[in-house]
């Protein structure tokens, strides 16, 4: 019984925590490798992106709880959700026109379009903290578990309950669906092909015919959808917060490294690695071990690696062994 305690226990704080953050990670890496793979440059607005359209998403959300529509069971903010990915699409567009398609019909340095990144980041952030204000927002409904502590005990007995959200299991269910969706449009559709001979080699697909504007356009509604959902998702599963979304900068792009910058596969598997790195590191074991200890034996301290305060410093340190190492990442990606 104390072994499935035990199992019980870590699943609870890092098994089934990890997979959903990981799923969310994997979908922000996405958008992230899509930009850079098609775009040449590293996107540092990414995380304020994210930002823009779960406040959109959020208001939205509002709207419709206080006209009394719900999805019953599940949150409102999945009924929400298609508006803040047209309004993130429209932004991308606008900022696209007025800012980047200039640097990008200059041929600047990928250098320059990733200053140009960081002024739209802080431009993003300043309007959302603006708009929403800086403070926590709460935007979940619906059911709150899936599995609740007290259903399982009374079904298993045991002292440790498993506990699983409903965003937990929504984020989990929805990422499988967008990469799936996703892995769809590149390999199947011809869009989606012309998007990958772009990226291969942008002067032979000029040369057979490929619009570059209207990949452009592609990537960044790609881009604004990716964002958004996973914004809205962290946010479902956490809490909303501008200023967390643009710490999420850092889990991203480490993320998106890891597995390999401009591959896909790569910034989902770099998602899962960083988000049950950062998990496992800053988890306290102390009830895990106390479970699994003999009499006696049980730890009297935390068992904890890392406080949680720290948790984004995993990231950072996975990134620069990476960087040192594996510049392409684990999947072969292009190099930084």
């Amino acid at each position: 019984m104390d072994l499935l305690n035990a199992v019980v226990a870590l699943s609870n704080y890092v098994l089934i925590p990890g997979i959903a953050y990981g799923s969310q990670l994997a979908i922000g890496a996405l958008g992230v490798t899509l930009i850079y793979g098609i775009l040449r440059f590293s996107n540092f607005a990414h995380g304020d992106t994210m930002a823009f359209g779960t406040m959109v998403t959020i208001f939205v959300t509002w709207g419709l709880q206080a006209a009394g529509v719900s999805l019953g069971p599940l949150p409102t903010a999945l009924l929400a959700l298609p508006f803040g990915i047209a309004a993130t699409g429209l932004m991308l567009l606008a900022t696209d026109r007025m800012v980047y398609r200039f640097y990008r019909k200059k041929k600047a340095a990928p250098v320059i379009l990733v200053i140009v990144s960081m002024g739209v980041m802080f431009i993003m952030n300043g309007l959302v903290r603006f708009f929403i204000g800086p403070g926590e927002q709460q935007f979940a409904d619906g059911e709150r578990f899936i599995i609740s502590a007290r259903t399982f005990r009374e079904m298993t007995g045991l002292a440790e309950p498993l506990v699983i959200r409903t965003t937990q299991g929504i984020t989990v269910v929805t990422a499988i669906i967008v990469v799936a969706a996703l892995f769809w449009f590149l390999n199947r559709t011809r869009t989606g092909k012309s998007m990958r001979a772009f990226s291969d080699n942008e002067d032979l697909a000029l040369l057979s015919g490929i619009n570059p504007e209207r990949v452009v356009t592609v990537v960044w509604l790609l881009a604004a959808a990716l964002a958004t959902i996973a914004g809205v998702l962290y946010g479902l599963d956490k809490s909303f917060k501008p200023f967390t979304y643009f710490q999420l900068l850092l889990p991203i792009f480490a993320s998106a490294i890891v597995g390999g910058l401009g591959n896909p596969l790569g910034a989902i598997a770099g998602g899962f690695v960083i988000a049950f790195s950062e998990v496992t590191v800053t988890y306290a074991f102390k009830k895990v071990l106390g479970y699994l200890a003999p009499a006696g034996w049980e730890p009297d301290a935390l068992v904890q690696l890392m406080s949680t305060d720290y948790k984004f410093a995993v990231s950072f340190a996975i990134l620069i062994i990476v960087l040192l190492f594996k510049p392409t990442g684990l999947f072969k990606g292009q190099s930084v």
